[in-house]
């Protein structure tokens, strides 16, 4: 209990949250609130107003960005998450003997309850993707009291299908009523930009108005399209995966689509929180090392190049063995890894910037140094900080796919591509080969690590003008 008869206790509200891993939920929240923070000081700057004005005409960066945001939202769903109350047989709340209300062991997160009929309908062992029939054959009874050796129906795979209906005819008709979704809806997008821009080029002058048409038919043609291609594959996915199994089943009959959509949030939360953990240390000892130079700066070199000649696999195993496997000892020991990199970087930054004439002028107005770095030298290293977390993001989410392969990542009942990947390791080696485990966890990451890679080369190219693209 929570709340008692003299009130709340600090300590009872943090057991709770550290039980229930509701902290998770918290540091989502803080993370969000910060990011909102951040954008709304950078819409105050004339330069990031430009850098933004330069990713947005970048139409591979803004589909990537698209892309990205799918993943975001996937993951904040299933990062929202609680226990229901249970309800005994007669309909009624189950209360302990205190009278307090007693909770569902597991707690559901908006995605489970979301896709509730992939978590629990669940088949015997192995199939196939869009398969109707097990992957291996069974000794089955007959009804005329005949056995033999074939492969048994699925419990809910394609269960609606009748006798004789083809799968392959009734799959196409589903694939068919998304692209109609899809197209609909693009058509509806399509028309409602080329109508807004219609109004805004008729009000121009007439020299200019040709231009105007073109410029915001191509744009119609740009949304709609998206709008196509994303109402149309969510519209495909929804139909398909209502009767089939769209990407099989593993060894215990869970549907495999759903497992990889339970590792997204495994994989934004190590590709965020790490690199956030990385960015304070890089920082301070990048900048300090920077700005005050001499026996600062050998120490923190000392620091960074020691830590940097040590294998990152073997510390991080030696800190998974030594307290234990989990979700957040892997964020923080990978964090704690990973900063020598931008530190590095952002020394030589803070080098160049300290012989400034500004920085020099406010040190003859004797402003303080730790002003001095607070005002003028952090500021305009963040364009480099924000190029490295883009960056850096997609590494950090392979990082911890191999480390999962390795059994030193997340713990083994959490949701995530390297646990998959590690179970079809196995898989693999059996016969008949079950290849959807690798393949599917292959899907998901190169969806997620291709557009972070390529909206972070866009934003690389947009913040520093020596590496933009001709």
């Amino acid at each position: 209990m929570i709340f008692g008869a003299n009130g709340v206790r600090l300590g009872d509200v943090i057991a709770w949250i550290w039980r229930s891993s509701a902290y998770w939920n918290i540091l989502i929240a803080i993370l969000i609130g910060i990011v909102i923070y951040l954008l709304w000081l950078a819409s105050r700057q004339e330069y990031w107003r430009n850098a933004a004005r330069q990713v947005r005409s970048n139409r591979i960066a803004m589909v990537s960005l698209f892309i990205l945001l799918i993943y975001i939202t996937i993951g904040l769903l299933d990062s929202i998450r609680w226990r229901d109350a249970s309800v005994g047989t007669d309909g009624r709340l189950m209360r302990n003997e205190d009278g307090a209300i007693i909770y569902e062991p597991r707690a559901l997160s908006l995605l489970d309850r979301i896709s509730k009929p992939l978590l629990e309908r669940t088949e015997k062992t192995y199939s196939a993707p869009l398969a109707t029939r097990l992957y291996s054959k069974e000794t089955m009874t007959l009804p005329n009291g005949r056995i033999v050796r074939d492969y048994p129906r699925l419990r809910y795979g394609g269960a609606r299908l009748e006798t004789g209906e083809s799968v392959w005819v009734d799959i196409s008709r589903r694939i068919s009523m998304g692209l109609l979704v899809g197209l609909v809806a693009g058509l509806a997008v399509g028309g409602a930009v080329y109508s807004i821009s219609r109004r805004f080029a008729n009000a121009g002058d007439a020299t200019n108005r040709k231009t105007f048409n073109s410029q915001f038919l191509k744009r119609a043609f740009f949304w709609g399209g998206i709008t196509l291609v994303s109402v149309g594959g969510f519209a495909i996915i929804a139909f398909l995966a209502s009767e089939y199994r769209l990407l099989g089943t593993d060894k215990v009959g869970d549907d495999v689509f759903y497992r990889a959509l339970k590792g997204v949030r495994t994989g934004l939360i190590i590709g965020g929180f790490t690199t956030i953990i990385a960015i304070p240390f890089a920082i301070f000892f990048g900048v300090i090392a920077g700005y005050f130079g001499g026996r600062i700066d050998d120490i923190v070199q000392y620091l960074y190049s020691t830590l940097a000649s040590i294998p990152s696999i073997l510390l991080i195993a030696a800190f998974m063995l030594l307290f234990g496997r989990g979700l957040f000892n892997l964020c923080l020991i990978m964090g704690i890894t990973s900063w020598t990199g931008l530190c590095r970087l952002l020394r030589g930054e803070t080098l160049k910037l300290r012989e400034l004439e500004y920085v020099q002028a406010a040190e003859a107005f004797g402003i303080s140094r730790a002003k001095i770095i607070l005002r003028h030298i952090v500021p305009n290293v963040m364009h480099i900080v924000l190029i490295s977390f883009i960056l850096r993001f997609s590494g950090l989410v392979l990082a911890e796919a191999l480390l999962s392969y390795l059994q030193i990542g997340v713990d083994p009942t959490t949701g995530s591509w390297g646990n998959m990947i590690n179970t079809a390791r196995m898989e693999l080696a059996r016969e008949p080969v079950v290849w959807w485990n690798l393949a599917a966890a292959f899907i998901f990451m190169f969806g997620l690590v291709l557009p972070a890679n390529l909206f972070g080369d866009a934003v690389r190219d947009a913040l520093d003008p020596r590496l933009r693209t001709e």
